[in-house]
């Protein structure tokens, strides 16, 4: 029986199903769900490499991460699952490296994220935080696949 979900998520379809599958199971399971952002520092590469200041650019993926948690969080409370968040603005680090960081810190029992199945060179290009977490986590992960 799981008693503290991880469930990171970024705005996309993929990740929203993975919120509602994280959800669901907690709901079932009396648990409670820690909601993670992570700001990707690979959304700004263009800036940087443009060489424009990326200030503007991370404020704004930083309003938009803040609002998506409070609105999952808000899910979550009309779901009547216990939630609470967190944020992290590491532009040096990976997300998996996060994400996985704040499982173990708040001692998860359970990983819920989505995942786009990217095979092949589109894998190889983009990388894969889903791949990483399972790759490297000490509790079981559950990957909900898009569609």
């Amino acid at each position: 029986m799981y008693r503290r979900i991880l469930v990171p998520i970024d705005g996309s379809k993929t990740a929203a199903r993975g919120l509602r599958e994280g959800l669901r199971l907690a709901k079932d399971q009396g648990a409670k769900v820690r909601l993670v952002h992570v700001v990707d520092k690979m959304a700004i590469i263009g800036v940087t490499e443009a060489r424009l200041d990326p200030g503007p650019v991370l404020a704004r993926l930083a309003r938009s991460g803040r609002t998506l948690l409070e609105r999952a969080r808000q899910t979550a409370k009309k779901l009547g699952v216990d939630a609470e968040t967190a944020f992290y603005e590491p532009v040096t680090k990976h997300v998996a490296d996060t994400v996985l960081r704040e499982a173990k810190k708040w001692r998860a029992d359970l990983i819920v994220m989505g995942t786009h199945g990217r095979r092949g060179v589109r894998r190889l290009v983009l990388g894969s935080d889903a791949e990483q977490v399972v790759r490297l986590a000490e509790v079981p992960v559950l990957l909900v696949r898009g569609r």
